[in-house]
Order: C-alpha cells, then structure tokens, then sequence
C-alpha cells in the first residue's frame, strides 16, 4: 500500500546505523511514525526528508503496521530557522505543542496549516510574537481557549488593573480577589489582549510583558496536556 501526503517533519530518532525514525504531521491523518532508510549516509538523496521542519509531500510505502518513506517532493525548507538559535528554538516550541496536542490517525487540519503559517512566521518575522499567537491559536482549537475579557466572577473590568490572577481551570484572567490561579501582570494582559485580535494599551506592550505571556502559555498549557515544552523553557531562557 502506497499513500502520498503533504506533511511536515516534526520529529527525528535514530535507528541502527544509518536509518531514522520520523513523526510527520499531517491534515488528513493527523501524525504518522514513518521509517527512512540510509539517510545518515553522506550523500544521501532523502537526507532532506529527517531535517527539523521539512515541509514536503512525503510518499510512504505501509508493510503491515509500519510506513517506510520512499519518496520525497520538498515545498519548503524553512532553512533559516536552523541558522539562528532563537528562532530554531521558538520553531521547536512550536513543533513540540503540535506533538502534544495531535493524535496519529485524527486529522488535524486547523493546527497543521496553522503550524505551517506559524513556521513561516517565524521564519520571516518577529518569531516571539508568532510563537505567542501560536500557542494561543493552537490551545484554542484544543478545547483550551484563553479569555482576556473583565473578570469573569466579579465582572470588574481588567484593562486598569495592575494585579492581575489567571485561573488554570477556565484560562482566564481575574481580578486579583477573584479565583486561586497565580498572579499575572498587566503587561502579561495587553500581551494575549493583542494577540486576541482585542484592544490593547501599546504602552503595556514589552518585551518582558511577551516573555511574562510565553511563561503563562507554558504553564497553561502543561496544566491542561500534561506536556512539557522543553523548547519553550529554552527559548524563554534565551530572552
């Protein structure tokens, strides 16, 4: 059985000497474990195909319960997100939330061209404010949509607030008498305010309130998933 998708190279393991062990991501069939055959070799033709963030129509040939790739048709490389440290990291952020929150044989349209979109990003522009918009993108077509609205107990508007909460359990953010999530900032709340597509103070747009807003996505997010974004913790570590 031979099948032809477009999909993108998440993940790589080696595998005995010269062989590798890919996870794909596709819009159709979600994730796919797929082997590749000598392309640790020096020279070898499909050695593209196992690079981080390859986005390629992949032909996967199936033997039982195991798919071998055997032909490859790159679209595009995003190569320089493998020449600069802060964006390779970001790129890898982005790459782990999509492992995490994608499930093989459950297709996945919304988060693999939104992944795709968010690599180009990253790629091109300003990679901390498209990694922002793609946790938050990819936790809301997660079921784990984040609110940046008035408090959601109390309804007192949040916009002047200067102490802020987030509660874990229905991602939003309160007053600070309201709910038991951790403290968050003001900058934290123009920061997801923004990328919301809502009205923000551009005065309270920083650069640490973009790290703040990356801290609370990782924490957000491994409330919900259970999954640790080592990337993230990286990238965040780098800013």
């Amino acid at each position: 059985m031979e099948l032809t998708v477009n999909a993108l190279m998440l993940r790589a393991a080696d595998y005995n000497d010269n062989d590798k062990i890919l996870t794909l991501l596709t819009a159709e069939n979600g994730k796919l474990t797929a082997g590749i055959k000598g392309v640790k070799k020096a020279g070898a033709k499909l050695k593209f195909a196992a690079q981080p963030f390859c986005f390629a129509e992949y032909t996967l040939t199936k033997k039982g319960e195991k798919y071998t790739v055997t032909g490859c048709s790159e679209i595009e490389s995003f190569y320089d997100l493998r020449t600069d440290i802060g964006k390779f990291y970001a790129a890898s952020a982005v790459a782990e939330a999509a492992l995490s929150l994608t499930f093989e044989g459950l297709g996945c349209g919304d988060i693999f061209y939104g992944t795709v979109k968010a690599l180009s990003r990253i790629c091109t522009g300003d990679e901390c404010e498209a990694l922002i918009g793609y946790l938050v993108f990819a936790l809301e077509k997660s079921g784990y949509a984040l609110a940046a609205e008035n408090c959601p107990h109390c309804g007192r508007p949040l916009f002047n607030e200067d102490k802020l909460r987030f509660d874990m359990n229905i991602g939003a953010f309160t007053c600070a008498d309201c709910g038991n999530g951790p403290g968050a900032s003001r900058v934290t709340y123009n920061a997801i305010r923004k990328i919301l597509g809502k009205d923000f103070q551009s005065g309270f747009i920083t650069p640490d309130g973009n790290k703040r807003a990356l801290k609370l996505l990782r924490e957000y997010f491994a409330y919900k998933t259970d999954g640790k974004l080592t990337a993230l913790s990286e990238y965040i570590r780098l800013l």
